[in-house]
This record gives structure tokens, C-alpha cells and sequence, in this order.
């Protein structure tokens, strides 16, 4: 599908990957914003885009318009160093003034006030984009304000240091709206607070390898790249505090080291986590790495990136026919979306045009575009801190990402009578294939079916490791069967599981302990379309009794209507399962049966040998040990 934005002709000879160029990322902005600003509101305080209102109301989503839209114009303007051809800091200007002039009000354009998260959070969130922006555009925005705008704007802002936010990245939008009054000397102990309490948090929720949990508990997401590495970072550069600049500059260049590899070929950012729609935001990490130096790439292969992702979703209808990016993945879809997505919601990839404050002159924009560290050798990645473990392959230029560590359950939560979250609680995720709907039939999954048919789900996540050698890794973890109807948990049930990666091929092996009398376990596949040019495959190696596959009419975002491969077995008592997937877009790949050359399963242990190579894999539980030779 062709992005109806106006871009400049590709550039082939310096970036042969996308064809994209700094000139395209500035028309890019500026035909989001052209098409966003059609909807604004007289006093260009709120901008009303159209589409389903999110569960804050459309007074809130039209706030949402408005600062996430500022957030690119501010990017656009202070890395062109001011110069504005189109006149956005004017419009931005009149709505920061409208909007503050009666906070709270119930008339045309009034902000709403910041409070708790739980009454009324979204404008916190918000908060955060409106003091970045103004930050960025201070010499030629906040700076020419009348002082009684300012006060207004500072009172309004102060909203976010004085209420409590969501326990989680939101703790960084009052550190961003505390950096930006500090900045323009404003700051005093309420900002100096405010700071602190979001730093001290950032480093609890630290966990290693450059990645932080979104909060308490164990959520690993893209919220690592666009907030709790952008927030902390962008200070540090707009602020030039070496202290903190070599602190978290660290911690960016390790994160960059693995999240670079989670693109595909193609540009895509594996569809995994939550607030997909926010799509190339996930590119603004490694801009920002390249905009400071905290990176392990080099700028031509971050510019292949970011480009790559940001021109992946532009030829895929992210901007309909209207310019407007739309709530969705590709085109609109309502299975990628949370209650809290508006139709402003999807401007949070503002946040990749952070690029722009590169200037010209910059090496990611000189320097040749070479190839994304999908696009290398094939490669695998364990990451035990998270509990990931990242498979890519160059013959398809497709990247999986096995989940054994990332569960968004928050500690408050608990596992009894809540759904599976399709974006958290999937075994295996990829750049070319998205979660089935909760509806449909789950790809990706291991369930646990006991009386009436009711299928388990799999709730908080346990690692039990990550590790691996050339070219092969392994993850492995352990969760306890939930039901959403009848008793939430069969007493002493629980299932271990091990996934072991080389090349294409994902081995995957599950302990199933405490099976009750008449259960029966089911494990699926990648989900694929009938019109794919992937191809999902799963194969019972050792224990499964049934092969089949089941439809998913709703599809996922890649495909209308999806079909998933599925094994069964009756199971009681401990059971050992063991089983072959592949997710492709090779022409003639080998058949999985074909892939192995045997299989002994002696007790607890399973050895799995390889008809290519005649390398061995052992994985023995109690204890847990993985090896491969």
C-alpha cells in the first residue's frame, strides 16, 4: 500500500536498504501533522481525531492530540534549529495558552486538570510530551510567551508532580514535566522530588543486560526503548549532565547490544507488549543511542533501522488515505489495541522522530546505511535477565522471540480468574506474525484442558534460566495452569518448560506435573494466513498422540483469518511432551520430520538429535540442565 504522505524520491546510493533519507523523516512529519491539524479546535488547544474515543473520554483524547503531535512538531522544529516553514510553534503556541486559560472547565477547549491515575490519569501521560516539547522549543516558544501564559502553564503542569501516578513508566512523566520547569528556572523541592522518586524507582526496576521491568513484577516490553530508556537519556542530553549521560548511556549501549537484533529484515519491531499501535516508536531508542553515541551500531546501521521501521509501517497503511496514523498495526485492528488507545494514541511514535535532532551533518544521516543485525548471520540471543531469547534467521530476514520471563502481572494482581493477555502470554512472538484474538483459538500455547473443555491459561511466568553456545540458545521457565471458570488452579499442578533454538528450529519441551485424572494437553503453533508467504509448522517428537490444526476467524494483524497447527495428548500424573516448530518463509524448507534424526527420553531427560550435523541436545530437569554438542 502506498503512504499517501508526500515524500521526496528515494535515495538509493546512501541508503540502499530503505531508500529514505533525513529529508523523508521531515516530510513524514510534516504530513502526520498536516493531516492531525485538520481536526484541531478553534484555539488549537485540543486536537479531535477522529475514531473510537479511548476510556479517558474525548476531552482527554483531544489533549492527547495535541501533545503528541507537539511532541514531532518540537523534534521537527529544534533539530531544523529553529526554522519552521509550516508555522507549528505559532499553532502549538495559541493552543498551550487556550488550553491553560480554565483548566478543568467544561467548554469547548479547556485542558483537563492533571490528577491521580486512578481518576483522572491519562493528562499526566500527556503532561510528559507537553514539557518535552516546550523544553526543545524554548528559544522560540516558551521563551515568547506572555509571563501569564507561562504561569498557567506551569500551574497546570504542577498537576503531575502533585498527583500519584500509575505504578509503573508513568513515574517518568512527572520527572520529564520536574526536568523541563528546572530548565527554565523554575525548579524547587516539589521538582527536585519528583525526580528522585522516578530515579530511584527506574533503578529498583532495573534487572539487568539493559532492560527494566515496567514497573513492579515482570513486564519486558518495547515500554524498555520509548519510555524508560527515552525519558532519563533525553535529559541527560538536553541537560549535558555527564554524570547522568554516562549512567544511563551505559545502560542504553547494552539494551541497543540485544534490542537491535528484535527488527526484521523488513523493518519490523516483533509484535510483542503492549501499545502496539504506537508501531515505529519502537525505532526511538536506537535514534537516541545514535543521537548520543550510546550505541554498539554504527549510524548507518541504526539509520537502517529506524528507517526501516519507520518505512515498513508507512507502505503498510499505518496512514490510511488521510495522512492520520490510525489505531492498529498495519491498517486499523482492534486486537492490538488497550481500553486506554484513542485516536491520538497512535502519535506516541512521535518519539522516533527524536532522530531528527541529529542535524545534517550528522553521521546517521552521512554515513552509508548498512545492514540491521537481523540481516547478518543467522543468530541467537539468550537473555537471562529478562527471560528472552531472541532466533533470527537471514534466509527470510524473520526474527521469534521466546517468551520465558516477560508476564505483565502486576504484583497486586494475583493469577486466579484473569484472561490470558494474548501480547504477554504467548510462548513465542515474531516480525512477521501477531497473537491470535482471546476469542479465537490461541496460537503459541500450552494448555492444560480439564471437565467441560476448559482450557488453562498461563499467567505469571517463572525463569529457570537462559544460556547457549554457537549458534543455539535455550530459555526455560515455569508457570501454574489458571482457569477462568471453575476452580482457578488444580492443587500441585504445574508446567516446566524448555524452548532450545538453532537456525529455523525451535525444540520444545514441557513437564506437564499434577495432571488430574481425565485432563488432556493441547500445545499450537505460529499462527498463519491462507495468503502468508510464512510458513507455520509443528511436529509431535515425543508423547503427543494427536496432530490438527484450528481456525482463528478474527486473524491476528497480519492476517484476516489465521489457522494454527495443534498437537494433543491425554495426560495424568506427570507427563513429558516434546515436540518440533517452525515459523519460515524459505521456499522449500525442510520438512521438521526430516529435521531429526531421533529422539530418547529416559525419565526426566530428553535427547533430541540432529540429522543435519549429528549434534546432540540434552535437557534434563531437577535439576535443569540444557546442553547441546
Amino acid at each position: 500500500m502506498t503512504s499517501p504522505l508526500e515524500l521526496p524520491s528515494e535515495d538509493r546510493g546512501s541508503s540502499p536498504h530503505t531508500g529514505y533519507t533525513r529529508a523523508h523523516w521531515e516530510a513524514a512529519a510534516d504530513g502526520m501533522l498536516r493531516a492531525a491539524w485538520q481536526w484541531s479546535t478553534p484555539g488549537s488547544a485540543l486536537l479531535d481525531l477522529p475514531g473510537r474515543p479511548s476510556g479517558s473520554g474525548v476531552r482527554s483524547d483531544g489533549l492527547e492530540g495535541y501533545a503528541r503531535t507537539f511532541l514531532a512538531a518540537a523534534f521537527r522544529v529544534a533539530g531544523a534549529d529553529g526554522k519552521d516553514p509550516h508555522g507549528w510553534i505559532d499553532r502549538y503556541a495559541d493552543g498551550l495558552a487556550t488550553g491553560t486559560r480554565t483548566p478543568g472547565r467544561d467548554d469547548l477547549e479547556s485542558w483537563p486538570l492533571i490528577l491521580d491515575h486512578h481518576v483522572q490519569g491519562q493528562p499526566m501521560v500527556e503532561s510528559a510530551s507537553v514539557a518535552i516539547g516546550l523544553r526543545l522549543t524554548r528559544p522560540w516558544l516558551w521563551d515568547r510567551l506572555d509571563a501569564g501564559v507561562q504561569d498557567r502553564a506551569e500551574e497546570w503542569l504542577r498537576g503531575a508532580l502533585r498527583h500519584t501516578p500509575a505504578p509503573n513508566n508513568w513515574y517518568l512523566f512527572p520527572y520529564s514535566v520536574a526536568a523541563f520547569l528546572e530548565s527554565v528556572g523554575r525548579g524547587d523541592a516539589e521538582t527536585s522530588r519528583a525526580k528522585e522518586r522516578a530515579l530511584d524507582l527506574l533503578e529498583s526496576w532495573y534487572c539487568g543486560q539493559g532492560w527494566y521491568s515496567d514497573g513492579d513484577g515482570r513486564a519486558f516490553d518495547h515500554y524498555n526503548g520509548w519510555a524508560l530508556h527515552l525519558y532519563p537519556m533525553l535529559d541527560a542530553h538536553l541537560s549535558g549532565d555527564p554524570e547522568l549521560s554516562a549512567h544511563y548511556g551505559s545502560r542504553l549501549r547494552e539494551h541497543l547490544d540485544n534490542y537491535t537484533l528484535l527488527f526484521g529484515g523488513d523493518g519490523a519491531p516483533v509484535h510483542f507488549g503492549r501499545s502496539l499501535t504506537y508501531r515505529f516508536a519502537a525505532g526511538s531508542a536506537v535514534a537516541l543511542g545514535a543521537l548520543t553515541g550510546h550505541t554498539p551500531l554504527s549510524p548507518g546501521a541504526s539509520r537502517r533501522v529506524i528507517s526501516g521501521s519507520l518505512r515498513y509501517f508507512l507502505d503498510r497503511g499505518a496512514t490510511g488515505t488521510d495522512g492520520l496514523l490510525n489505531l492498529g498495526w498495519h491498517g486499523p485492528h482492534e486486537a492490538t489495541l488497550q481500553h486506554y488507545s484513542g485516536p491520538a494514541s497512535p502519535y506516541w511514535a512521535s518519539k522516533a522522530f527524536v532522530a531528527l535532532l541529529a542535524p545534517d551533518s550528522h553521521p546517521l544521516w552521512t554515513a552509508t546505511e548498512e545492514p540491521a543485525p537481523s540481516e547478518g548471520p543467522d543468530r541467537v540471543l539468550a537473555l537471562p535477565a529478562p527471560g528472552l531469547l531472541i532466533q533470527s534467521t537471514r534466509a527470510d530476514g524473520i526474527v521469534r522471540l521466546h517468551n520465558h520471563g516477560s508476564d505483565h502481572v502486576r504484583p497486586h494482581e494475583g493469577e486466579s480468574g484473569v484472561q490470558d493477555d494474548p501480547l504477554y502470554s504467548r510462548w513465542s512472538y515474531s516480525t512477521v506474525t501477531g497473537p491470535t484474538s482471546r476469542v479465537n483459538a490461541a496460537d503459541n500455547h500450552l494448555a492444560v484442558v480439564v471437565g467441560g473443555g476448559v482450557r488453562s491459561g498461563r499467567r505469571s511466568i517463572r525463569p529457570l534460566g537462559a544460556g547457549g553456545g554457537d549458534g543455539w540458545g535455550w530459555a526455560a521457565s515455569w508457570h501454574r495452569p489458571v482457569f477462568t471458570s471453575g476452580p482457578p488452579m488444580v492443587p500441585g499442578m504445574r508446567v516446566e518448560s524448555v524452548t532450545v533454538v538453532r537456525g529455523r528450529y525451535e525444540l520444545r519441551v514441557h513437564r506437564v506435573l499434577g495432571a488430574p485424572d481425565g485432563a488432556r494437553v493441547e500445545q499450537t503453533g505460529w499462527a498463519t494466513g491462507p495468503d502468508d508467504s510464512v510458513r507455520s509448522e509443528l511436529h509431535g517428537l515425543h508423547g503427543w498422540e494427536t496432530q490438527d490444526e484450528v481456525r482463528a476467524p478474527q486473524g491476528t494483524a497480519y492476517a484476516r483469518w489465521a489457522v494454527v497447527p495443534r498437537l494433543g495428548a491425554d495426560a495424568e500424573g506427570t507427563v513429558l511432551l516434546v515436540s518440533l516448530a517452525s515459523l519460515t518463509a524459505e521456499a522449500e524448507p525442510t520438512a521438521l520430520a526430516a529435521a531429526v534424526s531421533g529422539v530418547n527420553v529416559d525419565g526426566d531427560t530428553v535427547e533430541v538429535g540432529w540429522a543435519q550435523d549429528g549434534a546432540t541436545t540434552r535437557i534434563a530437569f531437577e535439576p535443569l540442565t540444557v546442553e547441546h554438542r
